[in-house]
């Protein structure tokens, strides 16, 4: 039940899981899996080792161990995206995780479950973003940076490398520019 759009390319090792919906002219290099239920966009390109709809890293604690909370929801991703090698994005528990249309990834990019990633949003290499995160529009992430759970990142933020957002804050966007752990205005960081 995958479909195909016309003009797409799949290259050599790739994986359509079961109801996976590829949009035309997509490039899938070698090595990508897309597992069941996941939606690309149009113009899309995912470089090797990109993996969508894994399930995300969700368990309950109880007196005998860890047990696992069933990842059900889905990948949705825009159109004119470009995802470099070995990014991965979790599926969500319910609803769906979301890469919004025009976002570009470097490699090694992991976005956690249910999270909702905007429109031309950039993300720099080895950054991860914790479940249930939302970063809007047209932001920057730097590398090697770590976004706690269900944290908001507003419209036109600039996150400097290896800064760290704590678990539920709000950062205001507009052009401000954040660094350093916690993430903090530029110029209390400095």
């Amino acid at each position: 039940d995958a479909t195909v759009g016309d003009r797409a390319v799949i290259g050599a090792h790739c994986f359509l899981g079961r109801a996976a919906r590829i949009g035309p002219d997509c490039t899938l290099h070698s090595g990508v899996r897309i597992y069941e239920d996941t939606e690309v966009g149009a113009r899309t390109i995912l470089h090797s080792g990109v993996v969508l709809g894994a399930d995300g890293f969700g368990f309950n604690r109880t007196a005998s161990g860890y047990e696992k909370f069933p990842q059900i929801g889905r990948v949705v991703v825009g159109s004119d995206v470009e995802l470099g090698a070995n990014v991965t994005v979790d599926r969500a528990a319910l609803g769906a995780t979301t890469i919004g249309d025009g976002s570009k990834f470097d490699n090694m990019v992991h976005i956690g479950h249910n999270c909702s990633i905007g429109r031309h949003v950039i993300i720099v290499a080895q950054t991860g973003v914790a479940g249930g995160s939302i970063i809007e529009d047209w932001c920057v992430i730097g590398g090697q940076v770590g976004i706690g759970d269900n944290v908001r990142i507003k419209s036109g933020a600039i996150l400097g490398s290896k800064s760290g957002v704590l678990t539920g804050k709000i950062l205001p966007g507009n052009g401000q520019v954040y660094w350093g752990v916690p993430a903090r205005p530029l110029k209390d960081y400095l």
